[in-house]
């Protein structure tokens, strides 16, 4: 599976930014799809996973309400509409797949997924 991240750029505190994730290959119902984030300096953190059969979703809590994660099985994507951005969201974004799993408290941790996309610059301004 490879995986190809875009959609970043620019934005105002407030404003919104869309970020895709396009999978080349086979994704199974148990297969999740994830973002993280990362700061220059600072690890990757968990911000949003989809598992690709059924939808379930689960988020960080710094992005509750504010980002939506979902996909579109036709083309193979999953997307992260982000909205109400803040400064604290700017960070490099890097979707991630693991084809089987991960479960409970696993599927929030980076080493847990074995493709991934190559990260996509968010900036918020304030």
């Amino acid at each position: 599976v490879q995986l190809q991240a875009y959609g970043g750029g620019l934005a105002q505190a407030g404003g919104s930014l869309r970020l895709s994730c396009a999978a080349s290959g086979r994704l199974f119902s148990s297969s999740v799809i994830n973002w993280f984030r990362q700061d220059p300096g600072k690890e990757r953190t968990f911000v949003a996973a989809i598992r690709w059969g059924g939808g379930r979703t689960y988020y960080a809590d710094s992005v509750k309400g504010r980002f939506t994660i979902s996909r579109d099985s036709a083309s193979n994507t999953v997307y992260l509409q982000m909205n109400s951005l803040k400064p604290e969201d700017t960070a490099v974004y890097y979707c991630a797949a693991k084809l089987e799993g991960p479960y409970g408290s696993s599927r929030y941790a980076d080493r847990s997924y074995d493709y991934w996309g190559q990260g996509t610059q968010v900036t918020v301004s304030s």
